[in-house]
């Protein structure tokens, strides 16, 4: 044990006295809030409609009810002849307008004289062209519809939909935010974790290789184990800490990214046992993720091929991060949970929206214990092997 704190204490003392690294740890986390924050406010500004617009509404045959609407609304349409309907349609295409309604003649007269009961055909239909792309036509079109939606309840009120019921709506704000959350938070932890994990291993294990300082630590007087359970040990931890800075980054800029929606997206539901078995979860999965790197980089000869070698086995972690956004809640077969990355994959899934079994966690915990011991195994093995080791 005293041999492994010592290759631990010196990762360690590596890490923290390299600015370099240091810095490589926290600026992602900087440029994930800083890119997220801007594309929210982005999204916001192109698909938001202009507050100081005043729609350009046009209708052919329009009737007196409906231009009493839009005069109490605050609307102006402009009313216009058949034949420039095609011309207004061209207009909305080019941005010049924002819509266009086309009413039956005598539209007025038609509804009053429409019977639902005893009508032998289809009702009066209105026609609305809009373009969907520019915010400031679908806003008039959403505008509209709705208006035309009440005119009609008003004509021919034959039942009400939750009538005095001001929110039928039964999901609460802690739901909506735990959906959200995990649907993106699971790939979103797995990307960084690996990403972590790929920085630190291929630095610790091939880097030192490269350079050298790894034959030296391996005709030391130190069990090739020791130095393998050292060596995931350390790396776990560290990079616990740098995927921990990026989560953090991750979830203060989730309400950016959502367009300013801090009420909707609060991490307060969240209480110290879920956090607690969601660390237990992200350690566990380190020890995994170090473990798989580790045996790649041990047999890279340089940094560079080592990161080569890597990215397979960062797309295997992004699309088994991608299983936690489909698929709906995390899945009651605990045998699942066993299965590598999945079940870790699974379980942030079901932390995330607080539908989860304290079992099934610790199952995946488990299995990706056992599964980083196997890993470090193999890479003790591979610390015996002359071959593998000293060739440079």
């Amino acid at each position: 044990m005293k041999n492994i704190v010592t290759i631990m204490t010196k990762e360690f003392i590596r890490f923290f006295t390299d600015k370099r690294m240091v810095l490589m740890t926290i600026f992602p986390a900087v440029m994930i809030y800083l890119v997220y924050t801007f594309m929210g406010t982005m999204m916001a500004n192109v698909f938001a409609p202009d507050e100081d617009h005043a729609p350009w509404l046009y209708a052919v045959n329009a009737p007196d009810s409906i231009m009493q609407i839009a005069e109490r609304t605050g609307f102006i349409v402009i009313p216009v002849f058949t034949g420039e309907a095609e011309v207004i349609k061209e207009r909305i295409t080019n941005k010049e307008a924002d819509l266009l309604m086309i009413f039956p003649p005598d539209f007025d007269k038609l509804v009053d004289e429409f019977d639902v009961q005893t009508a032998t055909g289809p009702a009066p239909n209105i026609e609305i062209y809009f373009i969907s792309t520019e915010p400031n036509s679908h806003a008039a079109f959403t505008i509209v519809t709705a208006l035309l939606d009440e005119y009609e309840s008003s004509l021919a009120n034959k039942f009400d939909i939750n009538r005095g019921i001001v929110n039928a709506d039964l999901a609460t704000q802690e739901d909506i935010a735990a959906n959200i959350i995990s649907t993106l938070m699971p790939l979103l932890l797995m990307t960084f974790l690996y990403s972590g994990c790929m920085g630190l291993a291929l630095e610790s294990i091939t880097g030192e290789k490269e350079r050298g300082t790894l034959a030296t630590l391996l005709v030391s007087p130190l069990k090739r184990s020791e130095l393998a359970i050292g060596k995931i040990l350390s790396l776990a931890v560290l990079s616990f800490l740098s995927g921990a800075v990026t989560a953090f980054a991750t979830i203060m800029a989730l309400p950016n990214l959502m367009g300013g929606a801090e009420g909707m997206l609060d991490t307060a539901i969240y209480s110290a046992v879920d956090y607690s078995l969601l660390a237990l979860v992200i350690l566990s999965t380190l020890l995994l993720m170090v473990a798989m790197i580790s045996i790649v980089s041990a047999f890279a000869k340089t940094v560079k091929e080592a990161g080569q070698a890597a990215m397979p086995l960062m797309i295997v972690v992004m699309l088994v991060g991608v299983s936690g956004m489909f698929g709906g809640s995390a899945p009651n077969n605990s045998l699942f949970y066993m299965i590598p990355l999945y079940g870790s994959v699974q379980s942030m899934s079901g932390i995330f929206s607080l539908s989860y079994s304290t079992v099934d966690i610790l199952l995946s915990c488990i299995s990706s214990v056992v599964f980083a011991c196997v890993g470090g195994f193999i890479l003790t093995k591979m610390f015996n092997n002359e071959k593998i080791m000293f060739s440079r």
